[in-house]
Formats: C-alpha cells, structure tokens, sequence
C-alpha cells in the first residue's frame, strides 16, 4: 500500500510518498480503507519535533513514522473479536494516540471508531473529531459559557477557531473572532459580531473586555489576556508553545486564586459522547466542516506546509 512515511523530524521535505506492506489487523482491531483524513496541529508538531513536549513520544526520531489521526473510510476486514463493524460499514474516528492515517489503509481499535453519519461527506466527518471537541470542551466545559456573554475566540479562522465561533454563536454568546485580515470574510461568514486583525489592532490594548477569551494560539502572555478580562472572566488556553503553556500553569491557579479572574488551560478528553453531539449539531444546520482545501495523498507534504504557514481556512484535509 501506498503511506506517507518519515524517519526524521524536520519540515514536510522530510515525508516521503513510500510503497510499504499492508497492515494485517489484530483481534481487537478493524481495517480500515482510509478515504479522508484531516491535518491538526498535533500533525505539524509531531512533524517537526516542537513544542519539546512532543519528544517524549521519541526523543531523537519519531515513534511514529506515519501520521494522521482524524480518519474516515469503510472498514475492509476485521479481527476474530470485533462485534461492533462489519466489512463495508463506513466509520471514523481519532487515532492520535497512534497515527498511520496517512496511508491507504490503517488498523484501528474497534473502540476508537464510530459510525459515519449518511448526513455527512468523508471529507466532513473527517473534519470533525479533534478541532471540534477540542473546541466544544473549551467552551462549555472548561469555560462554562453562558447565554449573552461576551466572547473572545483567539484564532478562529483556523480549524478549532472556525468550530468555536459557530458554537459560542449556537450558546447564545456575542462573539468577537481574532484572526490576520484575510480570514475576516470567512469569521463572519460563520457567524462572528466582530472581527478583528490582530496585525492592526491590539484586542488586549482597546479597553474591550470579554467574559470569556478562547484562545486557540497560546501566543501571548496570559497578563496580556487577563487585561482583556471582565472582573469575572474566564480565559482557556488551547495550546501553544511551550514557555506560554508553562506560564499558564504557574501564573493561571495564582491569578485565579488572586482575583475574580479564572485562567487555565484546557485537558482535552476525546470522547464518542461529544462527537455524537456535534454531529447532532450538524445535522440541525447550527455547526458545519469549514472545509479550506483538499490534498490528494502524494500531496501530503504540501498539505501540511499549508497548515504550519497559517494559511488554512478552517480545516486542511487529506483525500486517500
């Protein structure tokens, strides 16, 4: 079968398009034809190495020689103990704990997967798992969004950024998008009351304040956001390089416990729960896939050069 397979960290030259054997699938485990799988920035980081972080996974080279994790396929053959999928079901499913999506085929725990929705597309489902509840687990959960309050999503014209708008908008929330100019259009497409390029406008500097920040960048200091905060904001940080998540951790409980003002970071928890309630949301026309660009596989490289420049436009996905 033909993979996307790289030995090294370094920048997408390093990915090579390789004919290697087809995976055989354990007792526990289903075969699946990939058809789509959709980039994330776990991809980007495993990638490349960084944030540090990423390394305990392979300090030197990549435990994983094949990324990809949100997938979506039929299912093409099954081990002697899967109950749940039979060959020809169409299903998908995050496999961020072991990659391979990038790959015509990938073998996958029976309990990773789900059942693909006929109300979506390969490319759409695909779109879904980790931008998505990353997004909706920020909201709600960590940031307990309410009806009428003011919210601030840092980075929503990325692929959580795009989720995040339209589920702020489905709670109820004024939402404020922050992004570079040439996603504007498409923040308010999706729904947001404002927008701002954060190249010409310091939202943290214009005396604004908001009950909820999403930050989905992790670029600034967490002193920059709490300014920005209403005396009983709440700011969830997604992700972000390593010396701002490591402010966050120490300066966030400090702050919190100082003032009104809570800061932390979100600790995602993939589940099929949340997925089952976002495809609920799309078949009810309140959430959809925003869908920037397709790349074939041999493609791949590009792709994700596309994604580590900020170019994307919501999601980057792969077609297999």
């Amino acid at each position: 079968m033909k993979a996307i397979v790289y030995d090294n960290y370094g920048p997408p030259k390093v990915l090579q398009l390789k004919e290697i054997e087809k995976p055989k699938p354990k007792d526990d485990e289903v075969l699946v034809k990939v058809h789509s799988v959709s980039l994330n920035s776990s991809d980007w980081e495993f990638l490349t190495g960084s944030p540090a972080y990423v390394r305990m996974w392979g300090l030197f080279k990549p435990k994983y020689k094949i990324l990809g994790s949100d997938i979506a396929g039929k299912v093409e053959t099954i081990g002697k103990d899967i109950s749940e999928f039979q060959p020809g079901d169409e299903v998908f499913g995050d496999i961020m704990y072991s990659y391979g999506g990038f790959a015509e085929y990938v073998c996958v725990k029976e309990d990773l997967l789900m059942r693909k929705p006929e109300s979506m597309t390969f490319e759409e489902i695909a779109a879904l798992p980790q931008a998505a509840t990353v997004a909706l687990q920020g909201l709600r959960d960590k940031g307990q969004i309410k009806t009428g309050q003011k919210v601030l999503i840092n980075g929503a014209g990325g692929s959580t950024g795009t989720f995040a708008v339209q589920l702020a908008k489905y709670f109820g929330a004024e939402v404020t998008g922050v992004d570079t100019a040439k996603k504007l259009d498409l923040m308010r497409s999706i729904g947001a009351d404002h927008v701002i390029d954060y190249t010409s406008e310091d939202f943290t500097q214009n005396g604004k304040h908001y009950d909820l920040i999403l930050d989905v960048k992790g670029t600034r200091s967490v002193f920059d956001f709490k300014r920005a905060l209403s005396p009983k904001g709440n700011y969830v940080m997604l992700g972000g390089p390593v010396p701002r998540i490591l402010q966050a951790l120490f300066w966030g409980p400090l702050i919190s416990l100082i003032e009104s003002k809570k800061m932390g970071i979100l600790a995602h928890n993939q589940n099929k729960k949340d997925l089952a309630f976002m495809i609920e949301l799309f078949e009810a026309g309140k959430v959809k896939p925003v869908i920037d660009r397709c790349f074939p596989l041999k493609d791949t490289a590009n792709a994700l050069l596309y994604l580590g420049e900020g170019l994307a436009l919501g999601k980057v996905v792969v077609t297999v």
